[in-house]
């Protein structure tokens, strides 16, 4: 019984309790897009962060916090420690490239639907 009641307890409290990831900053996508130009972001993941020599970034689909913690120590790329970027400067690049339009699907690029149409 007890058990059971610590149960009820412990799912209310993970239910009803704020998300975290609500409490990471905003964001501005126009200061993050300055910043994108500034540290050069677009020579490896493009201008329109479609990929390159980097990551394809669009559709991003890490939170702000998750994304925030890569830049910090990521694997491929130089590291944007808190000395380089502060927390909200992360914000503000993850705004931009959230902002950034998904790739079009291959229906939607004329050679592409061309090629498939042939088959």
């Amino acid at each position: 019984m007890r058990e059971q009641a610590l149960l009820v307890v412990v799912a209310s409290i993970v239910l009803l309790a704020p998300d975290v990831r609500a409490q990471a900053p905003a964001g501005n996508a126009q200061q993050g897009r300055e910043l994108y130009l500034k540290y050069s972001c677009y020579a490896c993941h493009g201008y329109d962060g479609h990929g390159g020599a980097g990551a394809r970034l669009v559709p991003l689909a890490l939170t702000s916090a998750r994304f925030t913690s890569f830049i910090r120590n990521p694997r491929r790329m130089p590291p944007y420690t808190e000395k380089v970027l502060t927390d909200a400067q992360a914000a503000d690049l993850f705004a931009y490239i959230k902002s950034l339009p998904a790739s079009p699907s291959a229906d939607q690029i004329p050679l592409l639907k061309r090629i498939m149409d042939a088959k």
